[in-house]
């Protein structure tokens, strides 16, 4: 499977969904990771620290998202990232679906499926 990671675009928020570390561990049972470049820069991970741990590093959010299976994020989709939404996709994040319908019916007529963190 090919796991992404784009870059958070949610006001103020500083995470990333995924560390070097869990690079690693999906690399070595492996999976290939695709992270967006500076994703982790508010959290002090450097592109480098990335490729180190055996990611490959995309230029642009729809790199991350047009190619991978899984994508690993913070929060729940910004409406700039509809776009992106497409059958098959999963989506491991925070949803916080409730009061989101817009974001719910985006999910349901792409049907993507939604991991959220706050619910397992």
């Amino acid at each position: 499977m090919i796991i992404g990671v784009p870059r958070e675009v949610k006001d103020h928020e500083s995470r990333v969904g995924l560390v070097p570390h869990g690079v690693t561990t999906l690399v070595e049972m492996g999976h290939q990771v695709v992270v967006q470049t500076r994703a982790g820069s508010l959290s002090s991970i450097t592109d480098e620290e990335y490729l180190e741990a055996g990611a490959r590093i995309a230029p642009t959010a729809a790199d991350v998202w047009n190619v991978a299976d899984i994508i690993v994020k913070v929060k729940e989709p910004q409406p700039s990232e509809y776009v992106y939404l497409r059958p098959g996709l999963t989506i491991f994040t925070y949803l916080h679906l409730a009061p989101l319908p817009e974001l719910t019916q985006k999910m349901l007529e792409t049907q993507v499926t939604g991991i959220a963190y706050e619910t397992i």
